[in-house]
């Protein structure tokens, strides 16, 4: 063949030449069409669109250890955030290319433009993020840089609304007996060029050079077999048929920039070959593909069993008269719709009717478990991978915590050995940015020796583990580096201290120290009370996980106890004359010191604490009132003042002297532990009432929202017991001096109710004699 020889489709089976097998990326019915004409054609060599780093790895595809679906991973070797995914399914035509060339000994080779070409043209985020598989006929990247998607303009031009429903009744439903093989492929890539007559070659910016490569690939094989099989987007069909010179070719390849990479395979999930994941060249039902590519036979009734399976594992009612009945529906609809064979739309029609009696509930389980599906891949060992990747494999493998695309809580005991090494290892991978795991609040209970994770895999922590790698070759040495360049560069700091807690949860005994040394440095020369304040809670809670995870804590203690007695000789003064936003501000980090300080446990602190926050309570109006009612309120908690002396503060703060606004901050201060101090003590209850119809009207509309806010914070039932003491004017009992109850109470024993009762009680009890308890007397 001469370099500037057209290079056409050939008409059937045993044509000499190139057959250009155009596909829809993930089709089941284009993967077994490719089966089909390779069994068909029988090339001496199969090129497939893809980069061509990938040569080396395509022998792994056959071995034991892979599992689709997976993914070829390509990232920039100095900068791995820049990095593509080149993704396959079982169903995936590209990949039955492989498996069927594997299984015959014939050479496969990836043609696309090479991924060294590819990442360097990629200059933003957002390009970075998805596989370059621009050649989707369904509506893929390079569809939308087009503004139309390729499928629909077929699917509407065949008298369909809806292009999923258009390519199964074409292809995915589509019977292959007794048709040529490759007349699929011939019609298809006629259709490809009559649209790329009528809106032009447009696509991707990349994509005339992408479609120059394949050209001069697809020459260099012709030079060597007289039979080649290209499987590639069959929206490239047409720019690879056309005639175009090697000269011309390799002009439109001259200068493109060039940057080192590295290939592998990476595990895949369903779920990100959606297209709801933001893949460009998805697909909407990824696990109902793979049931119809992997169902031999009668796929409609296979699927309802699975479906029937799934609701029965909900505990939700499904017998096989509702299989049978849903099947019989699907096929009805089909009929009436005029389609060769239930698809999802049928079968989704029928389940709702019969299984899930007319409710969409029980569809949205069954779309996100069977439609699109958790399946993850997996890849054999001898795959290509970064040191830190494969150390963190071992620790997996070690710590029995296997990588699941599924979401799951995982339940932690610190005090054995196993739970305390996957404690370290998540927390580990948190601090290098790689969050497979996120800590949610343990349901088991509230000790310290306790941590609830939520696990997912996503396939791009595979990226987020190679960019790690720059930091060590493990996860111990990759860990410390990272905390100890955090410390050293750290702006706040509450961040040191964050980092100090990271790093005692995470096992890192080499890093603690330079941590600790910065910690101290900077709290020596920290003088905003504020950042004490909001650095204190992190330090004291890793000085209590030094006793559960048998780390020395000691030097956290001291430097936390300094940190305490910074905070109590400075908080006074920090306080004056803030405004109502540093006032709130300044709040919550009083009161997180308060509780830090509670734990910390040092002698005389807790004194010391109580006498400054005594000192606020009582001081005049130069400190807000916000603050005032919360340091009364911490005190009353602490069993540090009294009830006389907590109404004499009261008193004060809502004298008429005071303005309204400010009476009503410290009464949102002191108020913020909850109302039940109205409940049980008359005087407090009977100031603020008597103060809050003092207020004068002027003032009224600027006390209100504070009011509301105070009061919206209660319980429903704290709320409505003070309304009712209010209204009669009393406090502390259900019934007052004159008799009147509040709702809910009676006003006495009442013998006949109780009579009436009393047979069902005894039903319930078991007492079924005929003594003093059958008839109710002495019971």
């Amino acid at each position: 063949m001469t370099p500037g020889a057209p290079i056409a489709v050939p008409p059937a089976a045993g044509a000499s030449g190139v057959a250009l097998l155009g596909v829809r990326h993930h089709g089941p019915g284009s993967a077994r069409a490719v089966r089909a004409a390779l069994d068909a054609y029988r090339p001496g060599t199969v090129l497939i669109e893809g980069p061509p780093e990938a040569d080396p790895l395509v022998g792994l595809a056959a071995e034991d250890g892979m599992r689709p679906p997976v993914a070829l991973l390509a990232h920039v070797l100095d900068d791995p955030g820049r990095a593509a995914f080149w993704p396959f399914a079982e169903f995936s035509p590209e990949w039955v290319a492989i498996q069927w060339a594997a299984g015959h000994g014939v050479p496969v080779t990836f043609i696309d433009l090479p991924a060294a070409h590819s990442l360097a043209l990629r200059t933003t985020p957002d390009e970075q993020d998805e596989a370059p598989e621009e050649g989707s006929p369904d509506g893929g990247e390079a569809a939308q840089a087009l503004r139309f998607d390729p499928l629909a303009v077929l699917a509407e031009t065949a008298g369909y609304d809806d292009p999923e429903r258009w390519w199964e009744d074409a292809v995915e439903h589509r019977s292959s007996s007794g048709d040529d093989p490759l007349a699929p492929f011939a019609a298809l890539a006629e259709a490809m060029g009559a649209l790329r007559e009528m809106y032009g070659d447009g696509g991707q910016e990349d994509d005339p050079a992408r479609e120059a490569h394949m050209r001069l690939r697809i020459r260099d094989a012709r030079r060597t077999h007289d039979r080649v099989a290209v499987v590639c987007g069959a929206w490239h069909v047409p720019a690879l048929a056309r005639p175009a010179t090697a000269t011309a070719d390799r002009q439109l390849l001259k200068g493109l920039p060039k940057v080192k990479v590295e290939m592998t395979w990476v595990p895949w999930t369903h779920r990100r070959l959606s297209r709801h994941s933001g893949y460009g060249a998805g697909i909407d039902s990824p696990g109902w593909y793979g049931h119809l590519f992997g169902a031999r036979d009668r796929p409609v009734t296979r699927w309802m069993t699975k479906v029937a399976g799934l609701l029965r594992a909900e505990d939700l009612p499904v017998s096989s008269a509702h299989v049978i009945e849903a099947v019989r529906l699907a096929d009805t609809l089909a009929a009436m719709r005029g389609r060769p064979l239930a698809g999802l739309s049928e079968t989704t029609d029928a389940i709702r009717a019969v299984m899930c009696d007319g409710s969409d509930v029980p569809l949205a389980l069954i779309r996100d478990r069977l439609v699109v599906g958790d399946v993850l891949g997996e890849v054999p060992d001898s795959a290509p991978a970064v040191p830190l990747a494969r150390d963190l494999t071992r620790e997996q493998r070690r710590l029995r915590l296997k990588p699941e695309a599924l979401e799951r809580e995982l339940e932690l005991d610190l005090r054995k050995e196993t739970d305390a090494g996957r404690s370290r290892l998540l927390h580990r991978l948190r601090l290098l940015g790689v969050d497979w795991g996120e800590q949610v609040r343990s349901r088991a209970g509230t000790g310290t020796f306790r941590e609830s994770w939520r696990l997912c895999w996503e396939p791009e922590l595979a990226i987020r583990v190679a960019e790690a790698g720059v930091w060590g070759t493990t996860l111990l040495a990759a860990a410390t580096a990272k905390a100890e360049e955090g410390a050293v560069h750290a702006t706040a700091l509450a961040d040191v201290t964050a980092l100090a807690e990271r790093c005692l949860v995470a096992g890192l005994p080499d890093a603690l120290p330079v941590v600790m040394r910065v910690l101290a440095d900077r709290a020596a020369l920290e003088t905003d009370v504020g950042h004490l304040a909001q650095a204190l809670p992190a330090l004291v809670r890793s000085a209590r996980y030094g006793d559960v995870r048998g780390t020395d804590s000691e030097a956290l203690h001291k430097v936390a106890e300094g940190l305490a007695e910074r905070v109590c000789i400075g908080l006074p003064p920090a306080c004056v004359g803030l405004d109502a936003d540093g006032a709130a501000e300044m709040r919550g980090h009083a009161e997180a010191a308060h509780r830090a300080i509670g734990l910390l446990q040092a002698d005389g602190l807790l004194d010391r604490w109580a006498v400054m926050l005594r000192g606020v309570a009582e001081r005049d109006g130069a400190i807000p009132g916000l603050l005032r009612g919360s340091a009364a309120r911490l005190l009353m908690d602490d069993g540090r003042l009294d009830e006389e002396s907590a109404a004499r503060l009261m008193a004060l703060a809502l004298s008429p002297g005071t303005p309204s606004a400010e009476s009503a901050a410290w009464l949102e201060g002191f108020l913020a532990g909850g109302g039940m101090l109205l409940i049980h003590d008359e005087r407090l209850l009977a100031l603020v009432d008597g103060w809050l119809a003092a207020v004068p009207a002027a003032a009224f509309n600027d006390v209100l929202p504070l009011l509301r806010r105070t009061f919206g914070e209660f319980e429903s039932g704290v709320r409505r017991t003070v309304g009712e003491l209010v209204r009669r004017g009393g406090a502390g009992r259900p019934e007052t001096a004159a008799g009147e109850t509040v709702p809910g109470f009676g006003a006495g024993f009442d013998e006949e109710r109780v009579a009436a009762a009393l047979p069902v009680l005894r039903l319930l009890l078991g007492h079924t004699g005929d003594g003093p308890d059958a008839t109710g007397e002495n019971g």
